[in-house]
């Protein structure tokens, strides 16, 4: 099977532009497929928290992804950009990552804009624990050049179907522990993009070699709804893994995950108490 499909190339260097005199601001950094039952929600959502900005790569959603995107946020927030794709090294026959691709576009073609670039997906929400934006809790790292955040693991929470409403509302249990990073993995980033000399999916290099700083979750807290409902979990399965060479395992992978974070979990309010104070009720 290693012969077949090669490890895939999961780590990219870059030479990020120079940063513009007058950059400020977060943008995040989103690659989707056919997400467009919850893609509104999770934009409103860090819209609200101060997100300057969305690089959205496409990889050929069919779903109208994009059209809830550009319907969910003000003109001149979104940026779409086409990626589906499969590439491939052309001596080695390895698979680059797509997502470590428009991380790298990003990077090269965007970072010299902000001060902060999030690399996230839209089962996680970034939620500011008490400021009233990201940009105020940011505040205090200002000197950093790579933030790390530990996934707060949310699972089905008894819902077999979707449920009517939102995400934030309707899952409200988490894995007691976040869970600890582990060869980089398990952890997403914030970070300077003109600071950064390598990119991947969880962890930025920072370009001078200094160590990345972890962001405790009382001042953001990274919530990841893993499964979401049974269904949307049993969908998520069927679609396989981002990456052909991972697939051999992926189901068990997946569902040891899923069974560690309902093991034992408590009731996290976080993301509903951000929008209370906020004056804003769910769903977005």
């Amino acid at each position: 099977m290693s012969f077949l499909f090669p490890r895939p190339i999961t780590r990219i260097t870059v030479e990020p532009r120079i940063a513009a005199a007058n950059r400020q601001g977060i943008a995040i950094i989103l690659i989707v497929k056919n997400e467009a039952r919850h893609i509104g929600e999770w934009a409103r959502f860090h819209h609200l928290a101060g997100v300057r900005h969305f690089f959205v790569y496409d990889n050929g959603s069919s779903d109208g992804t994009p059209d809830v995107l550009r319907a969910s946020l003000p003109d001149g927030a979104l940026t779409v950009i086409p990626w589906s794709q499969r590439l491939t090294d052309a001596i080695r026959r390895a698979e680059i990552h797509n997502q470590v691709l428009a991380y790298a576009h990003a990077v090269q073609n965007y970072g010299s804009q902000f001060r902060w670039f999030a690399t996230i997906d839209c089962d996680e929400f970034l939620v500011p624990a008490q400021t009233t934006n990201l940009t105020a809790a940011l505040d205090a790292f200002d000197g950093q050049a790579v933030l790390t955040l530990h996934w707060h693991n949310f699972g089905r929470c008894g819902h077999d179907e979707i449920p009517q409403g939102g995400v934030i509302e309707n899952y409200r249990r988490r894995e007691r522990e976040p869970l600890k990073p582990s060869k980089h993995q398990r952890m997403k980033c914030i970070f300077d993009p003109c600071a950064v000399s390598a990119v991947s999916v969880h962890l930025m290099t920072p370009r001078d070699g200094a160590q990345a700083q972890q962001v405790r979750a009382d001042a953001i807290q990274l919530n990841h709804y893993y499964t979401r409902s049974n269904a949307e979990l049993q969908a998520k399965l069927a679609r396989g893994p981002n990456v052909k060479s991972r697939a051999g395992n992926h189901i068990r992978r997946v569902m040891r995950r899923v069974e560690a974070i309902e093991s034992d979990t408590v009731e996290d309010r976080t993301a509903l108490d951000y929008l209370k104070r906020l004056d804003v009720s769910p769903p977005l």
